[in-house]
C-alpha cells in the first residue's frame, strides 16, 4: 500500500544527493485526483535568443486558437495548443534613448531587467534587477537552488564589447542587483555537479573522483535509498520514480560520451572541459538539464542564454556558414534573410526539444509543462533595423491553469515587455507595482 512521503525527501550517497520528482505519494490523502494538479508548484523560464528573427516568418497572420504556425515556428507543432504567440511587445528600455550605438549590449541587459544599462565599458556597470531574481527570491528558498543561470557561450563581465557598452551587458541577462550580473554556467558536467551533488566541496570533489575512477553512476550512490523508497510507493509512483531516475542515468551517460571524445580545437582555442564541441548537442544537454532541475524540485527558476546577443557563431549544421551576427545586417536581401530564418528555426527546434520534453511528464493529472511559464524570445526585432517594438516573444504552458494557451494574441504595438513580466510574477505570488517601463500586469493571457 502507498504510503505517504514528504515533498522534501530526496535520496542520500556519499557526497551526492538526489532529488525526486513529484509523486503522487505527496499529496494529502484528502486530495482527490481533480485536485492534484493545484499543488504542484509553478516553474519560470526565460529562453534568449540573439541578433532578433526573420519577423515575416515568425509572425502568425491570424489572431486567437485559428491561427497557422508560420514556417520559422513549424518545429512547435507538436505542442501548439501549449504555446501563447505574444505579438506588439516592446522592451523600450533597450532603444538608444540618447546613448548611440550599443543596441545588442542594450538588448540583453534589458531583456529581463527593463532598464536601460548605463553606458560605459569600465568597473561602473549599472543595471537592475532582472525579472527571474525578483522571483528567485521570492520563492527560492523554497527549493535547493533558488534559480539556475545557464548558457552556451562563456559571460563576460569587462571590456568594450558594443559601442561603449560593457561585454558584461550582452552576455549576461540575469541580473542579482544594479550592479551584478549572475555569472551563466556553460558547462554541463558543472550543471549536473551542482544539481546532484552534496556536502562540503571536498566532499563533492571526493565523489565525483570515485565516481569516475570506478565508473559509478550517482545512481550507484544512492541506490540503498532508492530501494527502500520503491518499497513504501504504489505501482504509478515506482512507473514514475523508474522513469526519473532513467533520465539521470541517460543524462549522465551522454555527458560522459562527450567527455571521452577526442575533439580538436583550434590550437589558438581553448575548450572547457566537459563542453561538448556539437553545438546541438550543447543544446540539448542544457535544456535536459533544465527538464530535471525542473521535475525534481530543484530549481523553480532558471533563464539561458542558447548564445550570447551579438553572437557570429556559424550555423553550418543547417547549411549556414556565414556568422550569425553579420547576416541579421542582411540590408534586404533575401538570401541573407533567408539563411537568418534556417538559424531561427534551428533555435525553435531547440525550444520544442525542451517542451516536448516537459509535457511528457506527468505531475498529477497533468504535465510538468502545465505547471510551467516558459518564455523564449529576444531583445531584438529585425536584426538589420534593430529595433526593439514588436518582438518575436513566445510564452508557453499553462501557469497550472492561469493561462489560456494555444493563440496568438496580438496587442497594441509598443505594449511593455515588464507587463508581461508582472504577469508571471503574480502567478508566482509576487505582487508588484512597476517593473522597469511596466505598470500593470499584462492582460487577456487567460481567455
Amino acid at each position: 500500500m502507498m504510503q505517504p512521503v514528504s515533498r522534501r525527501m530526496v535520496l542520500r550517497g556519499v557526497g551526492s544527493t538526489l532529488a525526486l520528482p513529484w509523486l503522487d505519494a505527496m499529496l494529502p490523502r484528502s486530495f482527490g485526483k481533480d485536485s492534484a494538479p493545484a499543488n504542484s508548484p509553478l516553474r519560470m523560464a526565460f529562453l534568449m535568443v540573439p541578433n532578433g528573427a526573420h519577423m515575416p516568418e515568425w509572425t502568425p497572420v491570424a489572431e486567437g486558437a485559428s491561427f497557422d504556425l508560420p514556417p520559422i515556428l513549424q518545429p512547435l507543432q507538436n505542442v501548439r495548443g501549449d504555446i501563447s504567440v505574444l505579438s506588439g511587445l516592446t522592451q523600450a528600455q533597450a532603444f538608444a534613448l540618447g546613448d548611440g550605438g550599443g543596441d545588442h549590449a542594450r538588448s540583453a541587459a534589458a531583456f529581463l531587467t527593463g532598464i536601460h544599462p548605463r553606458k560605459t565599458h569600465g568597473a561602473n556597470i549599472h543595471c537592475g534587477v532582472s525579472v527571474d531574481q525578483l522571483a528567485a527570491n521570492a520563492i527560492g528558498r523554497q527549493t535547493r537552488l533558488a534559480s539556475l543561470e545557464l548558457g552556451c557561450e562563456p559571460g563576460l563581465t569587462s571590456g568594450n564589447c558594443d559601442s561603449g557598452y560593457s561585454c558584461a551587458y550582452q552576455s549576461n541577462i540575469s541580473w542579482r542587483n544594479a550592479t551584478t550580473p549572475c555569472a551563466k554556467e556553460v558547462n554541463p558536467r558543472l550543471v549536473f555537479e551542482r544539481l546532484f551533488s552534496s556536502g562540503s566541496p571536498q566532499a563533492k570533489h571526493e565523489s565525483r573522483e570515485k565516481r569516475l575512477l570506478y565508473r559509478q553512476s550517482i545512481l550507484d550512490l544512492v541506490n540503498d535509498d532508492a530501494q527502500r523508497l520503491r518499497g513504501k510507493l504504489g505501482g504509478t509512483d515506482q512507473q514514475k520514480l523508474d522513469e526519473y531516475l532513467t533520465g539521470v542515468r541517460e543524462l549522465e551517460l551522454r555527458l560522459q560520451l562527450v567527455e571521452s571524445k577526442d575533439v580538436k580545437p583550434p590550437a589558438d582555442f581553448k575548450q572547457p572541459a566537459g563542453v561538448p564541441g556539437e553545438y546541438r548537442e550543447h543544446l540539448r544537454l542544457m535544456c535536459d538539464l533544465i527538464v530535471l532541475a525542473f521535475q525534481g524540485d530543484l530549481t523553480r527558476v532558471t533563464t539561458f542564454m542558447l548564445a550570447n546577443e551579438g553572437s557570429n557563431r556559424n550555423y553550418q549544421m543547417v547549411g549556414v556558414s556565414e556568422a550569425h551576427h553579420e547576416l541579421s545586417h542582411h540590408g534586404g536581401s533575401k538570401e541573407k534573410q533567408e539563411k537568418i530564418a534556417k538559424i531561427n528555426h534551428f533555435h525553435m527546434e531547440q525550444f520544442a526539444y525542451l517542451l516536448e520534453r516537459l509535457k511528457k511528464i506527468k505531475e498529477g493529472e497533468r504535465s510538468l509543462l502545465h505547471h510551467s511559464m516558459i518564455m523564449y524570445g529576444s531583445g531584438i526585432g529585425d536584426g538589420d533595423r534593430h529595433n526593439h517594438d514588436d518582438l518575436p516573444i513566445v510564452l508557453a504552458g499553462q501557469a497550472g491553469g492561469t493561462i489560456t494557451s494555444g493563440r496568438h494574441v496580438k496587442y497594441a504595438n509598443r505594449t511593455p515587455l515588464n507587463n508581461l513580466y508582472l504577469a508571471m510574477l503574480e502567478r508566482f505570488g509576487v505582487q508588484g507595482e512597476s517593473l522597469g517601463d511596466g505598470t500593470e500586469a499584462l492582460k487577456n493571457l487567460k481567455a
